[in-house]
């Protein structure tokens, strides 16, 4: 499988593997217009080739750039790790996830880094644990913390204050959300007008820069959360069937 580099000189024409068919939505242009400054900070996107059928993608950046709240400098940093319909359990996983780790051997880092959980949006533990990955930090719901470490440098670390920075945002709904994933900008339109249906104060916080999130997200996934009266109710897309759901068990 051909395997195509992603960067500013062809982005444009190539995409991003995301929300390909949806260039005109906002999403996909606040992705692109979040992607220039990037680039320019060391951030890769590998994506199988489509002539060929395949269908993934992968997303890294140095660890002092990541867009998760982690301590990660001297790592390369995974954000995304994505194979879809028939491309999977063909390992084309494995052969993105080299890419990251061969281009951080080169780069002469500690190792490569990525945020994990059992849940939606996020690679499982068992597909890293099988290409040398282990955990080294978790948080609450069920996220995990997961290095590929190349010696015995000192692995990179949650920055933890999770209950700090959820008492934070008070009462009523808060979202948290940046350009770093497409879909997140249809996530929060939804979970905006459901609020408005329910007579719920809501209020977006827009993450725009690394160290926002690293400062202020209430979740290790960083880019996108969804807190009501101080509790995370999300960190993945809802829909609105399942957004009203999540209000109802509250309420009940």
């Amino acid at each position: 499988m051909n395997i195509i580099e992603v960067d500013q000189q062809n982005v444009a024409e190539r995409g991003f593997f995301c929300m390909m068919s949806k260039r005109k939505s906002e999403g996909y242009r606040r992705k692109l217009k979040w992607l220039s400054a990037r680039f320019a900070e060391g951030m890769k996107i590998k994506m199988l080739d489509l002539s060929e059928g395949g269908r993934g993608f992968i997303e890294y950046i140095p660890g002092e750039h990541a867009w998760r709240p982690v301590e990660a400098k001297g790592y390369l940093f995974i954000h995304c790790l994505w194979i879809v319909g028939k491309s999977r359990g063909k390992g084309y996983g494995k052969l993105l996830l080299n890419e990251c780790v061969e281009d951080a051997k080169k780069m002469g880092m500690k190792g490569v880094a990525m945020v994990n959980s059992e849940r939606p949006w996020l690679v499982e533990k068992l597909f890293l644990e099988k290409h040398g990955f282990e955990l080294v930090d978790q948080a609450t719901p069920s996220f995990g913390l997961m290095v590929k470490r190349f010696g015995k440098a000192r692995p990179p670390a949650f920055t933890d204050n999770w209950d700090a920075k959820l008492k934070r945002c008070g009462r009523g709904l808060t979202i948290f959300r940046s350009d770093q994933c497409p879909y997140i900008d249809d996530a929060v339109k939804i979970i905006v007008n459901v609020a408005e249906q329910l007579e719920i104060n809501s209020r977006v916080v827009n993450l725009q820069e690394c160290r926002s999130v690293r400062e202020a997200s209430p979740s290790p996934y960083g880019i996108f959360n969804v807190v009501y009266n101080g509790s995370l109710l999300s960190y993945h897309y809802l829909t609105k069937k399942e957004f009203l759901k999540r209000m109802d068990r509250i309420k009940k």
